[in-house]
């Protein structure tokens, strides 16, 4: 029990100082950009220098950046991001949201490809140099290879001009989200995005797991599971696959880290009222603060995720277990 404690101390220390190192880097990132914020603000907006010196007041840009990283990370610890240029409200309401309909894009994403990615690796691995092996491997890597957001706007040109599926957004205007037809235009709105996401992901499941049963195969206890009498299909499932799923458990979790920072071309290409093409709007002007959020709020998913791949691997696997 002693050990295991401190096993979650160390890991979880370990996060939170690369939390607080991401925490420093956001903040002084964001203060070495050139231009001047004040002017960012006012863009496009007719302004004197009285103007431009009380934005800078307001936003405490006139104090030393001892006294603005203090008032930063006070903020920080009462959740408050600061305010968006453009969005006029608060970086932390802003980002709540789009952060709905990240979620459920890149999840189910993840999700879809993780689970086709990992039964093909299998298949593909158990049965090397076979016709499914080279086709799942060669196909997943092609489209590995495409770039998202080309891929995205292919399919909307070969699926969108027939009124299959609609060219991008979320939802058609005047829909009810909750009722049954809402939730079924919110999912017909959401296919060619989720299937670029699927496509683009599916070939790195497939190729851990197709390396992890290469690993296993040849293994020892597979050939005494053999000599048992067990048949092929049931010496896969209840022997390799256990332990070739290793590997991928933590892509899975490193994944689901980056689900909150979605898909920036993607979004952007099918309109997808996300993370992502609300990154692209912040890069647009630049909105300095809702940038910051957005950077910390991203890199504490993947810590977060990191984390808990790190504290889940000793329960799955007993040989990384402290002794």
């Amino acid at each position: 029990m002693t050990a295991k404690l401190g096993l979650v101390a160390r890991k979880a220390g370990g996060a939170l100082l690369t939390l607080a190192f991401v925490v420093v880097f956001n903040f002084v990132l964001f203060r070495v950009l050139p231009g001047d914020p004040a002017k960012t603000f006012t863009r496009n907006q007719p302004s004197t220098p009285e103007r431009l010196a009380e934005i800078r007041r307001s936003y405490g840009f006139d104090q030393p950046l001892t006294e603005q990283f203090r008032r930063y990370v006070v903020g920080l610890l009462h959740g408050d991001l600061d305010r968006s240029y453009r969005f006029k409200q608060p970086v932390a309401d802003v980002i709540g949201d789009r952060l709905w309909a990240t979620v459920l894009l890149m999840t189910t994403s993840v999700v879809l490809a993780a689970a086709l990615g990992l039964w093909l690796g299998a298949r593909g691995g158990w049965r090397r140099g076979s016709a499914l092996d080279h086709a799942t491997t060669n196909t997943s890597l092609a489209f590995y290879a495409m770039p998202e957001s080309w891929l995205g706007l292919m399919l909307l040109v070969l699926l969108t001009p027939s009124g299959l599926f609609p060219t991008g957004g979320i939802r058609s205007p005047g829909m009810d989200p909750w009722s049954p037809a809402g939730i079924a235009d919110l999912l017909w709105h959401m296919t060619l995005p989720c299937l670029t996401l699927t496509l683009i992901y599916l070939a790195q499941y497939t190729l851990v797991m197709r390396s992890s049963i290469l690993d296993e195969r040849r293994s020892d206890y597979l050939t005494t599971a053999r000599a048992k009498g067990l048949r092929d299909q049931l010496v896969l499932r209840r022997h390799a696959l256990p332990n070739a799923l290793l590997p991928s458990v933590t892509l899975i979790f490193l994944s689901l880290g980056f689900v909150i920072s979605g898909a920036i071309t993607v979004e952007t290409a099918f309109s997808w009222q996300g993370l992502g093409q609300l990154s692209y709007e912040a890069l647009r002007g630049p909105d300095v603060p809702l940038l910051q959020g957005l950077f910390l709020v991203f890199s504490a998913a993947v810590i977060g995720m990191n984390l808990l791949a790190d504290l889940l691997l000793p329960v799955l696997d007993p040989r990384v277990r402290p002794s």
